[in-house]
């Protein structure tokens, strides 16, 4: 979850570094998330979908799609001098969720993203995080066209625990994503601060 190392060009003694995962459904905007906010180049790999591919993977109301992540996106941000998050997108369709175990270890946690016209594609990932109570938070991805729904809307419609926040963003801009992972941090931080002061009460 933590990783600490010294940089003595920089004058930091020790910096952080926390691994956050983005996950969600299928075409909801994952890998354009971490390509937006990543301040080094973003390592993807997508592959070009095939008419195999088609026969597994739904790709109803995202038909433009013609890549997809077959195995992770990663990338970097910098959020203030020594905190640096690395951030590991996941996999959207079905049969790629072998490697989310992967993925997950060591998470402090996760940005689910959401797409309000196909909201049912991120019950998975709720669901995955919940049961393994990694902290997460929704992002709801504001694409053009889509209706709008307010935040406590999305939230019951997904049956989310209380206190699970749900924010709006625009998957494209930096400032926007950046936004969604300041709040996955702080959300973060205060459930394990919770957690640990619950296992030593």
């Amino acid at each position: 979850m933590v990783s600490e190392h010294s940089d003595a060009a920089d004058g930091d003694t020790a910096a952080l570094a926390l691994k956050i995962l983005v996950a969600g459904g299928f075409g909801v905007g994952k890998t354009t998330l971490v390509g937006a906010v990543s301040e080094i180049r973003p390592l993807r790999t997508e592959e070009l979908l095939s008419e195999a591919g088609q026969l597994v993977d739904d790709t109803g109301g995202v038909d433009q799609k013609v890549t997809t992540t077959v195995a992770m996106d990663f990338g970097r941000i910098t959020i203030r001098s020594g905190l640096s998050l690395y951030l590991f997108g996941t996999p959207g369709q079905d049969r790629f969720w072998f490697l989310w175990d992967e993925l997950s270890q060591g998470a402090l946690g996760a940005v689910v993203l959401a797409d309000t016209r196909r909201l049912e594609d991120c019950f998975p990932a709720v669901d995955y995080f919940e049961h393994r109570r990694i902290p997460f938070v929704v992002a709801v991805n504001c694409f053009t066209g889509a209706r709008s729904y307010g935040s406590q809307d999305v939230s019951k419609a997904l049956d989310l625990d209380r206190g699970t926040p749900v924010v709006l963003c625009d998957a494209r801009d930096r400032d926007s994503g950046k936004e969604v992972l300041i709040r996955l941090v702080e959300y973060a931080g205060r459930m394990h601060t919770a957690r640990l002061l619950d296992s030593v009460g």
